[in-house]
């Protein structure tokens, strides 16, 4: 899944070096972390959310274990 975020997300941004994808598991849930340079968050995030809207739907569509729901947190 990180793999996936970072794939998503290179293309987008002018400094994809600096793309982390950290991941915290807890009991139901699994939380990804998206951190990006400063100057590239509003690309990520595009107008009124919608290429975070985007990615968000392509990672939540390829999860593959049914028990614990994924989240994306892009800081």
């Amino acid at each position: 899944m990180k793999a996936l975020i970072e794939s998503i997300v290179t293309p987008l941004v002018d400094s994809p070096e600096d793309i982390v994808v950290t991941k915290t598991e807890e009991d139901s849930k699994i939380v990804y972390h998206l951190t990006v340079h400063k100057d590239d968050v509003g690309k990520v995030i595009g107008k009124n959310g919608r290429i975070a809207k985007a990615i968000r739907t392509a990672v939540y569509a390829a999860k593959t274990d049914g028990k614990k729901r994924i989240y994306l947190d892009i800081m």
